[in-house]
């Protein structure tokens, strides 16, 4: 999240879209309730009318997979109604904060729906070069917004295709609906207003999730709601501590704090610096702009590398062996490393071992069926949970021939939250700390202790074998915890100078020189030799002066405590805020520098600072500015409509390029849906008795007699034409596989109208399977083995599928 949970309160519309955050995130929920009892309005898009639609003031259905065209409609509609009445949008903030001004090369095309040449599966270095600007280094703009090669007119043009008309017609929104939900939520853009945009898995699990996301970011920052109170694009995540794992390198192109992950072409530190861009030679200064410097903060990226390298390393990372970069593992590009591409290895037989950690990939996986057939590929597997769950006991699953698998399995018993110390980062980036209630059970331990337990063993092991490949990497590892503990690895994480032993005051005096450690430089300023450990802070006051519900000392938020990222753009030139009532910052001094919450850099305004010295508010960008147009994706610089990769329909509405030409497609048992055969659009989603694959939910009494059954919905026409009652047992089925469920006939999903044709959802759980006390089939048995074209992300979302009665 950008900003957190507390400060939904202060918005003046929540659109929601892709979440039941009344559901799934309740908590957030209560903010949503505070906002609207001070008249906000609640939007909510949606395939199926959820718990968090009958709370709405405007409900709209909408196609599953349809957002960018959703999106992309209001982004027209806010385009043509902001040259019309300019007075109803803050054109300051567009011009000044964002890259609509900015000039982009003159030799950009688009054309029927590509960015340009795609050559297997990838755009041409040429082509991504054109949605580079005119003048990479030193770009110049024009604040009016007319020249025809600027962000705004390129994106007027790109998006004068998505008339209400054209967007309805493949999303099925009522167009009376859809021009309502335009109107509502472009009242934000209003100096002083904001609105804010909650999403969850609905938006990311796409081919196309990260442009779905781009499409949020293009909206908000027309409207001018980045970086203000109330504003935001707020990412719900999916379990309490997903935030905290992803900041702590869960993923497999970041490492600690999203620094890159070194590829085989890295030779040294230096290269690896150069070739991820962020270095301070990658700073692009525009120019016409008020604002004359960007303060590229990833320019910084080296001392945050060399600190990580010396909380890993010690003094075995010095200058003259690159501090120790050498020992890292280099990426083959070539390769994908994420959940679909480890898979899709397993099953071609190239990974030999597993280990899972608080993960059942045997249910949570797309294409169930293909990802448990590759576990029985692994000579290994090590399950590390707090029950025994269907990944452990993949090769004693119904049908399975248990004789003809080879995989040898480990069962770690672990701890459950309750049952252990330490930190948990919520959505909103706050880091707060857990005591432990209990006692784990019997032998099981904390997965901090089983982790320390494995690696000194492994220490031992290299130390003994004096041929083993890329020993060194390992023996020199510092690994001195002894018996470990949570408040340890906080103060690790935090960092240390070194020539004085003492904490790090903060990521700001970190240095790339070795004198400074820090295991993830995003974390510098948790816990100081001042105030201890921030994270466990509860300091129940508002301290900001217009107390619009920091709570600054409670707990601690990355970085540096800042509640309200990029809110250096909630005030104008002068530095005055745009909304006196929620400012996020205030009264500027010399002496005493701004109030509120920590400023995204402590600089005057721009219009009170020294020519050279006026800082542009968006740090993190190597412009200085928000980018609107976002040239660093692979698949475009703007979103563009696409469809599903399991589509109903058999073209694309908007161009004659169907599905995302840079969508990770896989191959192992990925066999393909067609509409003929399978002509209803399947969509998983939760209900709030359980909780992800279910071991965590479905081995406890309580709930499982609250819903003890696998079902899924469907609408009352697609029922009535199938012979299909509530309370039915049903198949659902596809290329892939099937799942045997209870038939839940409902209203809350209606036929839509896209394209000439009549299309019917059903939705599909995810949280049974074979193992626990209730069991039953996995909803993504049905799901395809395809990713989104950025991350992959698997396309959950949205697939073919057929129903029948059993």
């Amino acid at each position: 999240m950008t900003n957190h949970w507390i400060d939904i309160r202060n918005s003046d519309c929540i659109m929601i879209i892709g979440s039941n955050a009344a559901e799934n995130h309740p908590i957030s929920f209560k903010w949503v309730t505070k906002a609207m009892e001070k008249g906000a309005k609640l939007i909510s898009v949606d395939p199926r009318f959820t718990r968090t639609s009958s709370k709405a003031d405007i409900y709209a259905p909408m196609r599953s997979g349809c957002d960018i065209a959703f999106i992309g409609g209001m982004i027209n509609y806010i385009l043509n109604d902001m040259e019309r009445n300019p007075g109803n949008y803050n054109m300051e903030y567009v011009t000044q904060y964002t890259n609509a001004a900015l000039i982009i090369n003159s030799n950009f095309e688009f054309d029927d729906g590509l960015f340009g040449e795609v050559k297997d599966g990838k755009y041409t270095t040429d082509a991504k070069n054109t949605w580079k600007y005119g003048d990479t280094k030193t770009p110049a703009a024009d604040p009016t917004l007319k020249d025809p090669n600027c962000v705004f007119q390129l994106m007027k043009k790109h998006f004068s295709r998505y008339d209400a008309d054209t967007v309805c017609n493949i999303t099925g929104t009522p167009k009376d609906t859809y021009l309502q939900v335009c109107q509502t939520y472009t009242a934000t853009g209003q100096k002083g207003k904001a609105g804010t945009i909650m999403y969850a898995m609905g938006t990311t699990q796409h081919t196309y999730g990260t442009q779905n996301i781009r499409g949020y970011a293009i909206l908000q920052l027309l409207l001018a709601n980045m970086g203000v109170s109330g504003g935001g694009i707020n990412a719900l995540r999916g379990t309490s501590n997903v935030q905290g794992s992803t900041d702590m390198c869960l993923l497999a192109h970041i490492l600690p704090g999203y620094l890159n992950v070194p590829m085989e072409s890295d030779a040294d530190l230096d290269t690896y610096i150069k070739r991820s861009g962020k270095n301070p030679d990658a700073t692009i200064t525009p120019q016409g702009l008020a604002g004359d410097k960007s303060s590229n903060w990833w320019g910084n990226s080296k001392k945050y590398v060399v600190s990580l390298l010396k909380a890993w390393y010690g003094d075995s990372a010095q200058t003259a062996n690159d501090f120790g970069f050498h020992y890292l593992p280099k990426c083959d590009p070539a390769k994908n490393y994420t959940h679909i591409g480890m898979f899709e290895a397993m099953g071609e037989g190239k990974i030999k071992g597993l280990w899972c950690w608080g993960q059942n990939p045997a249910v949570g996986g797309p294409n169930s069926n293909g990802e448990r057939e590759a576990l029985g590929n692994l000579d290994w597997l090590v399950s590390a949970d707090i029950w025994l769950n269907e990944t452990a006991e993949f090769w004693n699953r119904p049908g399975a021939d248990a004789a003809s698998i080879n995989t040898e399995v480990f069962v770690l018993p672990a701890a459950c939250s309750y049952e252990k110390e330490g930190s948990i980062s919520n959505s909103g980036r706050w880091a707060q700390w857990r005591y432990k209630a209990v006692n784990p059970p019997g032998v099981a331990l904390p997965d901090l202790e089983i982790m320390n337990l494995v690696m000194l063993k492994i220490k031992e092991l290299y130390q003994a074998d004096s041929s083993a490949p890329g020993r060194e990497a390992v023996t020199n590892l510092v690994w001195n915890y002894g018996d470990v503990n949570a408040d340890m690895v906080a103060r690790e994480v935090n960092g240390y100078d070194l020539t004085t032993g003492k904490l790090a005051a903060s990521f700001g005096s970190l240095k790339d020189d070795g004198t400074t450690s820090s295991g993830n430089w995003l974390y510098c300023n948790q816990y100081t030799e001042e105030d201890g450990n921030k994270c466990a802070r509860r300091g129940a006051v508002d301290a900001h002066p217009k107390e619009i519900g920091l709570y600054s000392n409670w707990s601690w938020c990355w970085p540096v405590n800042r509640r309200i990222i990029y809110n250096r753009a909630s005030v104008n030139l002068d530095g005055v805020p745009w909304d006196s009532e929620h400012p996020v910052i205030l009264d500027y001094d010399s002496e005493k520098k701004w109030q509120g919450d920590v400023p995204d850099g402590g600089w005057a305004p721009i219009n009170q600072a020294k020519e050279g010295e006026k800082y542009l508010p968006f740090i993190m960008k190597p412009e200085g500015i928000a980018r609107i147009w976002g040239y660093g994706r692979v698949d475009g610089p703007l979103p563009e409509v696409y469809e599903p990769w399991e589509s109903p329909l058999d073209r694309n509405l908007m161009s004659g390029t169907k599905t995302n030409p840079c969508a990770f497609i896989g191959k192992y048992r990925n066999e393909r849906s067609t509409p003929s055969e399978y002509p209803y659009v399947g969509t998983t989603y939760r209900c709030t008795e359980h909780w992800q694959t279910g071991i965590m939910t479905r081995n406890l009494p309580w709930l499982v007699e609250l819903m003890p059954e696998m079902y899924v919905e469907m609408d009352e026409v697609l029922a009535a034409e199938k012979g299909i009652t509530a309370g039915d047992k049903v198949v659902v089925y596809n290329a892939r596989g099937e799942v045997n469920a209870v038939a839940v006939v409902t209203k809350r999903f209606q036929p839509l109208q896209v394209g000439g044709k009549t299309i019917h959802h059903i939705g599909v759980l995810n949280h049974w399977g074979y193992s626990g006390m209730s069991t039953g089939d996995s909803g993504n048995i049905l799901t395809p083995h395809v990713g989104d074209a950025n991350t992959t992300i698997p396309e959950y979302k949205t697939f073919l599928c057929n129903v029948r009665r059993a």
